[in-house]
C-alpha cells in the first residue's frame, strides 16, 4: 500500500509500506516529533538504526541531514531505497544488524524504534513478527543499542530511542547511564493495547509484566555523552 505519514512537516511523506514491513505508527510519529526538536543541518550525520519503511530516515534527509539508515530486513532495505526515490530524498540504505553496518563510522544523531514488545519464546529471525518481538523481556535490541550508542555517537552526539514501559523505562535510562550517557525521558504517550498485546494479555500478565489495565505507554529517551 501507497500511505502519507504525516511527521512535523510541511508536505506529508509518500511512504510505500508493503507487507511485511514494520508500517509507521504511534511510536514512529512520537520518534518523528522529538527528532524534529533536534538542530538537523546540511552538516549533520543521521544514523537510523532499522528503519523499516524509511520514513524518519527520509524526514531527517529532507531537513538538510546527510543520512544513513540501516536494517536487517532486505526487504526493509529495499523499501527504504524505493521511498527516498518516490520523494528525490538523498538517503544511503545499508543492510546489516544494527551499528556493524557503519563499522568505526560515528554521528551527531542516532535515532532507534527497535523492536520492544515482550513475546513468549525466541526471537523471531524472519517474518513479520521480527519488527516488533523482541524476546521475553522485549529488550533483545533495546540493551544492544544502549550498549552500543557510546561507539557510533559524537563526543557532542545525541542519542533518540523510542519503546513501550513494557520493556522498562528504568533499565533502558540505568543501561545508558552505565554506557556514560546522560539519558532522560523527553516524550511521552499512552495508548490502548494493539492486536498484539491483546492476544498474549494473560502471558503478560502472569510475567507481571501489566497488571488489569489494557494500555501502555511510549517513551522517547533522549541521551548523550555524558
Amino acid at each position: 500500500m501507497t500511505a502519507t505519514t504525516p511527521l512535523p512537516a510541511a508536505r506529508p511523506l509518500r511512504c510505500w509500506v508493503p507487507r511485511g514491513v514494520y508500517a509507521p505508527q504511534t511510536d514512529t510519529r512520537l520518534l518523528g516529533r522529538a527528532m524534529c526538536r533536534e538542530p538537523i543541518t546540511e552538516r549533520t550525520d543521521v544514523l537510523e538504526l532499522g528503519t523499516g519503511s524509511g520514513v524518519l530516515a527520509m524526514e531527517a534527509a529532507r531537513l538538510g541531514g546527510r543520512v544513513t539508515a540501516v536494517d536487517i530486513s532486505w526487504r526493509a532495505v529495499a523499501v527504504t531505497r524505493i521511498n527516498a526515490l518516490l520523494n528525490r530524498l538523498n538517503v544511503r540504505v545499508r543492510h546489516g544488524d544494527l551499528a556493524t553496518a557503519v563499522p568505526g563510522r560515528r554521528f551527531d544523531l542516532v535515532i532507534a524504534n527497535p523492536p520492544y514488545v515482550p513475546a513468549p519464546g525466541a526471537a523471531p529471525t524472519r517474518g513479520r513478527a521480527r519488527a516488533w518481538d523482541a524476546g521475553a523481556d522485549g529488550r533483545l535490541l533495546i540493551d544492544r543499542i544502549c550498549d552500543t550508542a557510546p561507539r557510533v555517537l559524537r563526543p557532542t552526539g545525541t542519542l533518540l530511542i523510542v519503546h513501550s514501559h513494557l520493556c522498562g523505562v528504568g533499565a533502558t535510562l540505568t543501561r545508558l547511564t552505565e554506557a556514560g550517557l546522560r539519558a532522560q525521558v523527553v516524550d511521552r504517550a499512552r495508548l490502548p493495547f494493539g492486536q498484539v498485546l491483546r492476544s498474549r494479555l494473560d502471558w503478560l500478565r502472569e510475567r507481571g509484566l501489566t497488571a488489569e489495565g489494557t494500555t501502555e505507554e511510549l517513551v522517547v529517551i533522549r541521551a548523550e555523552p555524558a
